[in-house]
């Protein structure tokens, strides 16, 4: 299955419920949490992803940029979050963060950061039903794919297809029309676009695109 999650950090927030109503076939909605510390970029908390909720059907894809996210997880939960997503370099606790998102009924990602090795969520691979790769270092959209992206993709899901589970693999950076059907061949299936859907006229038109060039 391919999934296209437009990133709302490049939508036009004086209208985003507007935004969010253009991206029609999309299947998540990715919303990036960050803190300012954890990442050098501060952008929405819970009461947005609250609001969101109210005004689409589409399943909300929070991907929590923050330290000491397990503060956090049963307010993003509460507020609509149906995926949430941990940085592994963000929680010492890896395993009881993972495992607090399971018991409030979420579907739980863990992100790797670019220069974050596989081995670190080795132990943790089986719990959770998606891994995402960060193809650019996060805290700022409209970045540049790092290649060295692609290899780190294909040796995952060798572990993945290893453990047996339906683990999905997410990329967030630099996905754009020319290079998303080299991920996806790469062994991903989910695919966070930013501004290469919302600088087009059309999104709708972008993100059905975006999916066949991956067919």
């Amino acid at each position: 299955m391919i999934r296209i999650a437009p990133s709302i950090l490049s939508a036009d927030f004086a209208r985003l419920g507007e935004d969010i109503d253009r991206c029609t076939g999309a299947d998540l909605i990715h919303v990036d949490v960050m803190d300012g510390h954890f990442v050098p970029n501060i952008t929405i908390g819970p009461p947005v992803v609250a609001s969101l909720k109210k005004h689409t059907s589409v399943p909300l894809d929070v991907h929590l940029m923050i330290a000491n996210p397990q503060q956090y997880v049963e307010a993003f939960a509460a507020a609509g979050a149906d995926i949430i997503t941990l940085h592994a370099e963000s929680d010492v606790h890896l395993h009881r963060a993972i495992h607090q998102v399971k018991a409030l009924g979420r579907q739980v990602g863990v992100s790797l950061n670019p220069a974050t090795p596989l081995c670190m969520i080795e132990e943790v691979l089986p719990d959770l039903d998606m891994v995402l790769i960060m193809s650019v270092n996060p805290g700022f959209g409209g970045q540049k794919f790092i290649d060295a992206s692609l290899d780190k993709i294909r040796r995952l899901r060798a572990m993945i297809s290893a453990t047996g589970k339906d683990i999905s693999i997410e990329v967030d950076g630099g996905v754009t029309m020319d290079n998303i059907a080299q991920i996806h061949r790469a062994g991903a299936d989910t695919f966070v676009a930013g501004s290469a859907i919302f600088s087009t006229p059309d999104y709708g038109h972008t993100i059905n695109a975006l999916r066949q060039q991956c067919r």
